[in-house]
């Protein structure tokens, strides 16, 4: 009886290994998918923020994403309009090591000032729309347990709860995880109290030189009714860019890649 005892709890051990695998499998090449398409990558972004009553505010900038050592990563987003934003600049050191933070500035050239955004300020706005810092690189997954709650024929469902719940405004995160390309469809997140007060959907997904690509995304804020929509062009991967690219220097004079 101790034996059959001792069997059945080393195949639940197993199995439960065995379960955190391949969630974290897939958790991983979704992440992947949405992040790391190519050695890097540049793109033209249309952001229209739309509130309850629908008027419109639009954002227009260039993004820059360069793989680098370890999974390691570093962004350049370059503001062209509206003309308040103009020249602005959002640069992201992407830190993907247990217990690790980005490290994030904003250039503001009206107040020929470099601001570090500090890691508690990763989840509030990205300039006045309803995505946040932390969408533009996307969040560390050792920041979260992750747990498989479904499969469909065509999706993962993944539940996706904070190691350190006080860090986030957020009590867990639900996504749903496309089986063919592994991208990301949506996410819905869930406050301390149960209520689901926000969504992001990748509405519009295409090929571009092989790689599954969102070319439209949309953040729903269900507390106030207002939306955010992201329409991505001009998309190219493997274009050779330079490390130097990503450093103070550039924060003043921006590349040519983000210019022309």
């Amino acid at each position: 009886m101790k034996k059959l005892i001792a069997a059945i709890a080393t195949v639940a051990v197993v199995s439960s290994v065995y379960a955190e695998m391949t969630v974290n499998e897939i958790v991983n090449k979704a992440n992947e998918a949405s992040y790391y398409a190519g050695n890097d990558g540049s793109a033209s972004v249309e952001m229209k923020i739309v509130d309850k009553s629908g008027s419109e505010r639009t954002r227009e900038f260039s993004l820059l994403r360069m793989n680098v050592d370890g999974g390691n990563q570093k962004f350049y987003v370059y503001f062209k309009k509206p003309a308040d934003l103009y020249k602005q600049v959002f640069l992201v050191w992407k830190e993907t090591g247990e217990g690790k933070n980005d490290s994030r500035w904003m250039w503001l050239p009206a107040l020929n000032l470099k601001r570090e955004i500090a890691p508690g300020d990763k989840r509030t706005s990205f300039v006045g729309s309803d995505f946040v810092y932390e969408d533009v690189s996307g969040r560390n997954l050792n920041d979260d347990t992750h747990e498989l709650i479904e499969t469909t024929e065509t999706q993962y469902v993944v539940k996706n709860t904070p190691k350190d719940p006080d860090s986030v405004e957020f009590a867990h995160y639900t996504v749903w995880i496309d089986k063919d390309t592994f991208l990301p469809r949506k996410a819905e997140y869930f406050d301390k109290n149960g209520k689901h007060y926000r969504t992001v959907e990748a509405t519009k997904v295409e090929t571009i030189q092989g790689f599954p690509t969102v070319v439209e995304s949309v953040v729903y804020d269900l507390n106030t009714g207002g939306k955010t929509i992201n329409t991505f062009s001009e998309i190219e991967y493997d274009i050779g860019l330079k490390e130097s690219i990503f450093t103070e220097r550039f924060l003043r004079r921006p590349p040519r890649e983000v210019t022309r």
